[in-house]
């Protein structure tokens, strides 16, 4: 089983269209696979339109067991469970600061249910905290989702610096371009620098489109609604990379 934090310390980036999609992706090539949804906005959980709603709340979702596997709902695709958020997320960071090994409580978490799967994948709300470094501490890879800007490119760079100053494993941590206008000048040359000055950077990336934006209206992966569309193709690609290169 691996887990796969889907993450970014900067907003509006297009981590949850990425965590959906290739949530899905996994499902459909067999993997059995759990999208755990930790935003209190709980988009994923919209998206699959399933309640926010969890056993207990973040009360029994920090307790684990026998709760977690309670909360979990199945979606419409075969392979695909969702175990969902709800507002009380927003509460995590300081729960786990209450608690024994505060930065080691997702991992045990999700020890009740990483039997049942082949892939977990963590939408995580974009913060650095201690809800963060429970996700850096539970997840076997991040993918961060990288627009090519000034500050998505900042952002990244004050996530690696935080791991390389906490002694996490910048090894583990991947990127790819998001949101990209390959018509934008500045898009072409912000991608060219950051392939030569980092490292773990995917080829594949997710373009600007409408069908991506459209998720939130459909509630569907833009695979099921727009199959045949240059987004499906982009996150297909990048599906495979990932499955090859980080996964396997």
């Amino acid at each position: 089983m691996k887990t796969l934090a889907i993450y970014s310390n900067k907003g509006g980036v297009g981590k949850t269209a990425a965590a959906v999609n290739l949530s899905f992706l996994a499902a459909q090539a067999g993997m059995k696979t759990l999208i755990c949804d930790l935003d209190p906005q709980s988009s994923t959980t919209y998206y699959f339109r399933v309640k926010p709603k969890l056993k207990s709340r973040a009360k029994g979702f920090i307790k684990g067991g026998k709760r977690i596997a309670k909360s979990i709902k199945g979606t419409d695709y075969e392979n695909l469970d969702l175990l969902p958020a709800d507002l009380t997320h927003r509460n995590l960071a300081s729960t786990f600061d209450k608690l024994k090994r505060p930065k080691q409580r997702l991992r045990r978490i999700l020890d009740a249910v990483q039997n049942e799967y082949d892939l977990i994948t963590l939408d995580c709300p974009p913060t650095i905290s201690l809800l963060a470094e429970n996700i850096f501490n539970a997840a076997d890879y991040l993918l961060v989702p990288l627009i090519p800007t000034t500050l998505s490119v900042r952002s990244y760079e004050q996530l690696l610096s935080f791991f390389k100053k906490n002694k996490y494993d910048t090894d583990k941590v991947y990127a790819f371009f998001s949101m990209v206008d390959k018509r934008k000048k500045m898009h072409n040359e912000f991608m060219a620098t950051v392939l030569q000055e980092f490292n773990g950077i995917l080829q594949g990336s997710i373009p600007y489109l409408s069908h991506v934006e459209q998720m939130g209206i459909q509630r569907e992966p833009v695979p099921v609604f727009a199959p045949k569309s240059m987004a499906t193709k982009s996150y297909q690609d990048l599906w495979q990379e990932v499955n090859l290169t980080i996964l396997t």
